[in-house]
């Protein structure tokens, strides 16, 4: 049952002498040829990774946009306009290099010293200083400096949970491979070395972690979002400058309008607010014990449609548990787990007799005087101790059932009865141990058999329903034998369709794919299989979540869209995740899904209004200038706008709103079609409003421009109701008083400006009180338009979905 790992990548290398051991001048020749022994990783200089958020099509026009305010001279534009570029390059610093920082990570875990035979001499070396050839003494409480072949000592005991996720230590003999990385429990063996650095399997792990590079949808969305806005505004205002070329308008007037027009229509501050969404989401996650070391990841975590979690210390405990004792006929419990216990150590227990230790608590075992006592080692696969209570001495041994079943020479019926007992509880996922004691002047007595098992957290199964419920396909992941998963998958409930990986990735793409999706789980997992896992699901369009704590889960969390590290996660895999978890348990990823569908309804309110309200600024302005030779607002209204606009927006991330009962993505045709709606919607009403006081009213074109901004403003504002929700605006969730107040706030200010004139011509409280009426009597108009887009978008969708 035991996972084992893939052979190593083993280098060329010439023999070496094993009793001298290489040379200084060999090992220096051998050090610069193959390198030093440590993680390597493809990283950017700070110059290159500063100039690559200046690269884009946002940035370029932003930056142009910086450019010809130089070349008028307008010192406030261009100064505005470079600190929206640092801005967002701050932003956007702040959450890279996250495969750096898991190289770090893994980095972190290699062994800092060896101890090696070079010249005949036994020496303590820096590990990064070995090289292929090499020879290496182990011995217990060393990391692993490198892959080594062992070709000396009795046997090793090696804990590779950090590896493959095999809860319990593997036992080495001569001829076995030791992988860089693991944990030597017991035991002293020699090797030699066969790969060092990136070529060890340890290194492999971490080059796929650097291979798992891409866009999230999320980045995806936002480019998207952002060409659409750029080609509208750039065709839009194209058109406004070639007409006012024509029409023989001053060249730099023009210019200076269509810059101002630019860069208030094109999305400047779209990845900045978005951010902002996500990294307040971030900070209530944080408060529920969840740290998210990549803001995008969030949206990514709101779309998962398949959670990938890992067994061992995931969805169990990682701690081994005995459970329902088997004890021989005549004997009691009390006097199985009492000689189980007698055979452990008890000042330095492993694994296994902290387990053992555990279930025998409540026994009196301190009057119990332990004479000696000799540990477990995978030669006699048994440990063994002589014990005295007063007057009577007696010896206990524990170990292998096989072992035991020997030691107690059992007759040929009662070690097929117990060789059965053993193959139902390892069918049933159970590791079985046997214990037996040898009183004075008697044979060994066979005592029974302790299942042992690491057992599912408490809130797994609660989580896995949970999670189900909200449209979440679980799936479970281990190193172990599909055994012992079906075991564990029964307890929560995962369903028993679980297969070796290396079984169901092989095969064509779409055989593997049909595997991956039926399967209930993945047994005797290997890192690739894992990273390809995830491959395989995200090829047929899933976002996929990956949960897990070791380094072999490492490239898997850093490949999946939402990696989640579980508390008490290795270095590694907490640097390659995107979720963090800080407390013990399950349920938070859960809370964290609900509430990065919050986030997403968030971002898609701001997404949905900004293009709205480029469209119908753009459109408005456009179509103006074209047919009525009518430019409806100034350049300075044009910043005002934008600038009384960035104060509700930044509140939408502390919004209310409803949560989607299943996985959400991003559907820009949906978004864009809406916001297409209500900003044609927002044209026609100002052109009405501005036939009503310019044919009608007969009010001055400069008091109409002020209008037009009035409206431009209260309307836009109010279209910020209608695209936070999926039905009637009055309806709850409501409005968070930061946003209501903030945007009643704004509308009263840019009130304030149109009736006494600050920056325009004042038009006075009659104008100002009709504008807001007639947004007002608009506003449910709008939402009707929005309700009706949205259900006749959502019908078609679902009729080409069946």
């Amino acid at each position: 049952m035991d996972q084992t790992v893939a052979e190593p990548m083993t280098q060329d290398v010439p023999e070496t002498d094993r009793k001298t051991g290489l040379s200084a001048a060999e090992a220096a020749q051998r050090l610069e040829r193959y390198g030093p022994n440590a993680l390597q990783s493809d990283e950017k200089t700070l110059l290159q990774r500063i100039a690559g958020y200046f690269w884009g099509p946002i940035p370029w026009l932003i930056e142009l946009a910086a450019l010809l305010s130089l070349v008028l001279r307008d010192w406030s534009d261009f100064a505005v306009i470079f600190v929206m570029l640092l801005l967002n390059a701050a932003v956007g610093f702040k959450e890279e290099s996250k495969a750096s920082s898991a190289i770090a990570a893994l980095k972190a875990q290699l062994a800092p010293n060896a101890r090696v035979k070079r010249d005949e001499k036994w020496q303590e070396i820096a590990a990064r200083d070995l090289v292929p050839g090499d020879i290496v003494r182990l011995s217990i409480g060393q990391i692993v400096p490198a892959d080594l072949t062992l070709f000396e000592g009795k046997y090793l005991s090696i804990d590779e949970a950090a590896l493959t996720g095999e809860s319990l230590p593997v036992d080495k003999a001569v001829g076995d491979s030791a992988y860089s990385g693991s944990v030597v429990k017991l035991g002293e063996m020699t090797g030699e070395v066969t790969a060092t650095g990136m070529e060890t399997y340890f290194g492999h792990t971490a080059s796929l972690v650097q291979t798992t590079n891409g866009k999230s949808h999320f980045q995806k969305a936002v480019m998207q979002i952002g060409n659409f806005l750029i080609a509208a505004a750039l065709v839009l205002v194209a058109m406004i400058v070639i007409v006012s070329f024509q029409r023989h308008n001053p060249p730099l007037e023009v210019i200076q309008f269509a810059l101002i027009l630019t860069v208030a229509a094109i999305p400047v501050a779209l990845p900045t607010v978005l951010s902002v969404t996500m990294a307040v989401g971030a900070e209530r996650l944080a408060r529920m014990k969840a740290i998210v070391s990549r803001l995008v990841s969030i949206e990514e975590l709101a779309g998962v449609d398949v959670l990938c979690s890992d067994k061992t210390g995931t969805l169990t405990l990682n701690e081994l548990t005995v459970e329902d004792p088997r004890p021989a006929e005549g004997i009691s419990v009390d006097d199985l787990l009492r000689a189980s216990a007698l055979a452990c150590d008890r000042d330095a227990p492993d694994a296994i007799d902290k387990a053992v230790l555990a279930a025998a608590e409540g026994i009196a075992l301190d009057a119990i005087e332990t004479l000696s006592f000799t540990p477990f080692d995978p030669v006699s696969k048994r440990s063994e101790a002589e014990v005295r209570h007063e007057a009577d001495r007696w010896q206990v041994a524990k170990g292998a059932p096989q072992v035991i079943v020997e030691l107690a020479a059992l007759t040929d019926e009662a070690r097929k009865a117990v060789e059965d007992e053993v193959e139902t509880l390892a069918q049933q996922g159970y590791r079985a141990l046997g214990a037996a004691q040898k009183r004075a002047g008697q044979d060994w007595e066979f005592l029974g058999l302790l299942p042992i098992i690491d057992p599912p957290r408490p809130d797994a199964a609660s989580t896995i329903a949970e999670a189900r419920n909200m449209g979440i396909d679980v799936k479970i992941i281990t190193g172990d034998h599909e055994a012992i998963a079906r075991q564990i998958a029964g307890k929560l409930d995962l369903g028993q369709k679980i297969y070796p990986a290396g079984q169901l990735l092989d095969g064509d793409p779409a055989t593997v794919e049909a595997n991956v999706r039926a399967a209930d789980g993945f047994a005797r997992v290997l890192p690739e299989h894992k990273f390809r896992i995830v491959e395989v699901l995200q090829a047929g369009h899933s976002i996929v979540a990956m949960t897990g704590d070791g380094v072999n889960d490492a490239p898997a969390l850093r490949k999946a869209d939402a990696g989640i590290a579980v508390s008490g996660a290795t270095d590694a895999a907490r640097a390659a995740a995107d979720l963090v978890l800080t407390d013990k348990g399950l349920s938070i990823i859960t809370t964290a899904i609900e509430e990065a569908r919050r986030i997403f309804e968030r971002m898609t309110s701001y997404a949905t209004f900004r293009v709205a309200e480029t469209i119908r600024v753009l459109l408005f302005m456009t179509l103006s200038i074209l047919i009525f030779d009518f430019y409806p607002v100034t350049a300075i209204m044009i910043v005002l706008l934008a600038v009384l606009n960035d104060f509700p927006i930044m509140m939408i991330a502390y919004d209310n709103v409803s949560v989607s009962p299943r996985p959400v993505r991003w559907d820009m045709r949906r978004v864009l079609t809406v916001a297409a709606t209500l900003g044609v919607t927002g044209v026609v009403e100002t052109f009405v409003l501005f036939w009503f006081v310019d044919a009608y009213l007969g009010l001055p074109r400069d008091q109409i421009q002020t209008i037009i901004f009035l409206k431009l403003l209260v309307s836009g504002h109010m279209t910020l109701f209608v695209t936070r929700h999926q039905s009637w605006f009055w309806r709850r969730p409501f409005p968070a008083l930061r946003l209501f107040a903030t945007t009643e706030a704004t509308q009263l200010l840019g009130t304030l400006i149109a009736v006494y004139g600050l920056f325009v011509t004042p038009i006075g409280w009659g104008p100002a009180l009709l504008v807001w009426l007639y947004c007002l009597v608009w506003l449910p108009l709008e939402g009707a338009m929005a309700l009706l887009i949205r259900a006749l978008y959502d019908r078609r969708a679902q009729a080409r979905g069946q």
